[in-house]
């Protein structure tokens, strides 16, 4: 009597994120240090932040730019 088998399919990967890891391209928003959104524009990245600091105003958010990798602050 021959046993059955388990055939397990591969998921597709995709790209995960991770709040701790910096992105290599494009922009992202930091907020009280943890990087919570990437963006592709810095326009985006700094209209989503200045709304976000308009609901919240005590957090400290920064964009953080990829290829120069340097961070500004949001006021």
């Amino acid at each position: 009597m021959k046993k059955p088998t388990l055939h397990i399919e591969e998921q597709p990967t995709k790209n995960i994120l991770r709040a701790d890891i910096a992105p290599l391209s494009g922009y992202a928003m930091v907020v009280d240090g943890h990087v919570k959104n990437q963006l592709a524009e810095q326009s985006a990245a700094k209209k989503a932040a200045s709304e976000l600091l308009a609901k919240f105003p005590m957090l400290k958010i920064e964009i953080y730019d990829a290829k120069a990798k340097s961070r500004t602050l949001i006021k």
